[in-house]
């Protein structure tokens, strides 16, 4: 099957942050490759770091209710990966994430997709606005 073009969503510069995460043993497969789920939780680790350190996320947290992924090509341990992030959308009380997922000092990604957080009450868990640190931080990630 011929290469699918990703366009855009294949280059570095597309992404506004990225996240350096080290792979472990317990990531392969019995086909000997990381296996595709281990890449959302990369992902998300990726995303959370960024809010966290941002200090971003006060008494909100993110829930995701989408997702989807392409994969391009495998990964396995030892590789450490480097997840870009950006934001494609911003919502009242959601935020849609785009992320691309390369081998460290690669410029083609292993995986390519989105998910959407729906920001709600720590507490309550109904759906809190997109505001203050959250909402800037998330606009410093709005992709192009």
């Amino acid at each position: 099957m011929p290469a699918r073009d990703e366009g855009k969503l294949a280059e570095r510069s597309t992404y506004k942050a990225f996240h350096m995460v080290s792979t472990r043993w317990a990531d392969n497969d019995q086909y000997g490759h990381i296996n595709n789920a281990k890449f959302y939780e990369f992902v998300d680790s990726a995303v959370n770091a960024h809010l966290l350190i941002a200090d971003a996320l006060d008494d909100s947290i993110g829930l995701v209710v989408d997702s989807g992924c392409r994969y391009t090509s495998s990964l396995a341990f030892p590789d450490v990966i480097e997840v870009g992030i950006k934001v494609d959308r911003i919502g009242s009380s959601s935020v849609t994430y785009g992320f691309a997922v390369f081998r460290r000092g690669t410029s083609t990604p292993a995986a390519i997709g989105h998910f959407v957080h729906v920001y709600v009450d720590r507490d309550t868990r109904r759906p809190k606005p997109v505001s203050g640190k959250l909402k800037a931080v998330v606009e410093n990630l709005k992709a192009d």
